[in-house]
């Protein structure tokens, strides 16, 4: 009776969240729901408490969207846009699967879907039309680069990954390579393919003016949003470039205060501007990411406490080969039909990832299925705040451009569990 009560609620959450709800409140009240249900409301207080205060993920969410505040301060993000649109025009050939690329790299940058979609977008967009890409498929071509957040320090999911399975974040984003590389390729050829057939990657006549795309580069300013995933990188322990006096290579933190310094110089910002600039990026990280994470550990503590999360845990140790399959489909299913893939992915790894092991898999590897499948269900939800922003400016409805992502973000979903699986 307690797992019918549970999906009950756990459905009327997401039907809510679907038609507008706020997710953080969504999810709190519905935790609340289920732990008074279950008797234990105090478990909806201790959840809230312990989700407030995790340093793993408070000391790299936070820095890294501060450090994106500073960055659009000094407008070093246009630099980086307009210095990746430019080459487009060289490209015509293949220049949807080149617009998702360009996509990919500025959501390394800045890992928020939405952010990137409003960034790139008011360029990008006029840009594709202008070169004769159909408004939908330009649409379709940011959208689809959107999910290349999966590659990004600055997302919460490896942060949050790593934090449960004690592992640095750049190990766990290093640990999908294998499988994600190969799944961008795949999405970039079949959004390729959907574009060929629909005979939308050239011959449009609509007009469209490609707004600031002639505009002067500064090479300093486009350097600047990639500047700390070079110091991750170049930090490794692996290398061994600073194991003298950093044996555990560059942190999150560490990259992103050294990444604003260098931007402050380079942009010739006003360091209190941009100090005020970088806290209160941070105050908005807390509101908003971590706002979501703290929501979905009350939400997850009330189906643990109602005994909904042992059932599922149980049912899938009866059937471990499914673990990889429900880790993609649970995260995608929600994510298309909320349009959040942070809520999605980070509902169920906080439920799942502590059992991964007896589910016959790592911690780093379910976790990277569900934070994968997440971004590539958002990436064809038509309720999707990126969705609804990318419309806005190709003047299209959303579900014209849902139509042209759900065969590459579905196909490619598959392909992701399969190499995920295989290395186990």
């Amino acid at each position: 009776m307690s797992d019918i009560f549970g999906a009950v609620v756990v459905i009327a959450t997401f039907i809510l969240i679907i038609r507008g709800a706020e997710v953080r409140l969504a999810l709190l009240c519905a935790g609340a729901v289920l732990a008074v249900a279950s008797g234990k409301p105090n478990d909806w207080f201790d959840a809230f408490s312990i989700s407030m205060v995790q340093a793993g993920l408070v000391t790299v969410i936070l820095p890294a969207v501060g450090f994106t505040a500073v960055i659009r301060m000094g407008e070093c993000d246009k630099h980086l846009i307009r210095a990746l649109v430019r080459p487009l025009r060289r490209l015509h050939v293949v220049i949807v699967p080149a617009a998702m690329l360009v996509t990919v790299l500025v959501a390394i940058a800045i890992s928020s879907a939405a952010a990137v979609t409003a960034a790139v977008g008011v360029v990008l967009i006029p840009a594709l039309i202008a070169l004769g890409v159909h408004p939908a498929m330009a649409a379709a071509a940011l959208i689809g680069g959107t999910w290349g957040a999966a590659f990004s320090p600055a997302s919460p999911h490896p942060a949050l990954i790593g934090d449960m399975a004690k592992m640095p974040v750049m190990d766990v984003i290093t640990s999908h390579l294998h499988a994600s590389l190969p799944a961008l390729i795949v999405y970039m050829v079949l959004l390729y393919g959907v574009a060929r057939v629909l005979g939308e990657d050239r011959g449009w006549t609509g007009s469209a003016a490609a707004d600031n795309m002639d505009e002067k580069v500064n090479p300093l300013k486009a350097l600047m949003p990639l500047l700390p995933l070079l110091l991750l990188i170049g930090g490794l322990p692996q290398f061994g470039l600073v194991s003298g006096f950093l044996p555990k290579g560059v942190s999150v933190l560490q990259a992103m205060v050294v990444g604003t310094v260098v931007t402050c110089f380079v942009a010739q910002l006003s360091p209190g501007r941009a100090s005020k600039a970088f806290f209160d990026g941070m105050g908005e990280a807390y509101a908003g990411v971590m706002g979501i994470i703290i929501a979905a550990g009350v939400f997850i503590a009330g189906l643990t406490t109602l005994g909904v999360v042992d059932h599922i845990i149980e049912a899938l140790k009866a059937a471990k080969s499914v673990a990889p399959i429900a880790g993609m489909v649970g995260p995608f299913g929600i994510a298309v039909l909320s349009g959040s893939g942070d809520a999605a992915a980070i509902a169920f790894n906080k439920a799942m990832l502590p059992h991964a092991e007896a589910l016959g898999m790592t911690k780093v590897a379910l976790g990277n299925i569900a934070w994968i499948g997440s971004a590539l269900g958002r990436g064809m939800s038509p309720v999707a705040a990126a969705t609804a922003i990318a419309a806005g400016y190709a003047a299209v409805p959303v579900f014209e451009i849902a139509k042209r992502t759900a065969i590459p973000a579905l196909v490619t979903a598959v392909v992701v569990v399969v190499l995920m699986s295989l290395s186990q």
